[in-house]
């Protein structure tokens, strides 16, 4: 850890109860392990006393106006840091701040290390566990790797590969999503450290209905970024499905000659597809190995 220069981000919307008490954690952290950090609190638009909580903590205070979101306070807190790395610690009391050190011993040969959250905290309720299995298969879709925390929001990252993707970063809950679509997609190396994840302390921001829209949005833009091809793929293999029931049904109710015809348009519209996709593959940003090699050096 000595030999990198840290910032670590604290998000908080209304967590007056617990702010100070995560401010301290991560001092103590710190000092147990013999290092130094900048922490800055994002006092993300609070009602409550959050940020003067946070600033008695001794710790650096950024404040929004209004609510801008959890991934709007961490652009906030990533632009605004002196560290060449960035480590994210929720508020509330629901992560292990002490393992902290545990996940800096694995940087800078790691370009990210994650918290993988355990438990039944983790778990919750069943919807919330199925909704948490469908977005880790379709991660393990675009990137071809079995992630096991896709939106853990205890991370060690370089800062480097947050401002380079930064415009393409939710300004909600996605945020760490679509950080992880990032390194994975662009080659960079990842490492998963199990953690406990505890009862958060206060009310939940989370709204599932809403949350889960918005998730989706941002991870079809993220993939459209980072690995189109695979959503123009599953596109395609699904047009080509319903294309297949549909000319056969066509066929069964107005002869052959329909069937067929349904077949070549369905065909079509596959080309037409795929070549889309190959399209964007070809237009994204490409990652740069020179300059990963570079920076682990």
């Amino acid at each position: 850890m000595t030999a990198i220069k840290l910032t670590v981000l604290i998000p908080a919307y209304n967590e007056e109860a617990a702010i100070a008490e995560t401010a301290h954690r991560v001092q103590a952290a710190l000092a147990a392990s013999d290092g130094a950090a900048e922490i800055i609190v994002i006092n993300d638009g609070s009602s409550d006393g959050t940020g003067a909580a946070a600033a008695a903590a001794g710790v650096k205070v950024l404040h929004h106006p209004i609510n801008g979101g959890y991934g709007r306070a961490l652009k906030t807190g990533v632009r605004a840091a002196t560290g060449d790395w960035i480590a994210i610690v929720d508020a509330d009391g629901s992560y292990p701040i002490e393992k902290l050190p545990e996940l800096l011993a694995d940087v800078p040969a790691f370009d990210m290390v994650v918290g993988a959250r355990q438990g039944a905290n983790y778990k919750g309720s069943f919807m919330k566990w199925q909704g948490r299995k469908a977005l880790t298969a379709l991660v393990k879709f675009v990137t071809g790797v079995d992630v096991p925390d896709v939106n853990s929001g205890m991370r060690v990252f370089r800062k480097s590969v947050a401002l380079e993707n930064l415009d393409r970063f939710s300004n909600g809950f996605s945020f760490t999503t679509t950080l992880t679509l990032a390194m994975f997609n662009q080659g960079y190396f990842v490492k998963y450290v199990p953690i406990h994840y505890a009862a958060r302390i206060g009310k939940s921001k989370v709204r599932m209905g809403r949350d889960t829209l918005r998730t989706i949005q941002i991870l079809v833009m993220a993939i459209l970024a980072y690995n189109p091809i695979k959503l123009f793929l599953a596109i395609c293999a699904m047009t080509a499905g319903v294309g297949v029931l549909g000319a056969g049904f066509v066929t069964f109710s107005l002869g052959p000659g329909a069937g067929v015809f349904l077949l070549t348009l369905v065909a079509a519209s596959v080309a037409v597809l795929f070549g889309m996709g190959l399209v964007c593959d070809l237009l994204r940003r490409p990652s740069k190995p020179a300059e990963l090699e570079r920076q682990r050096a």
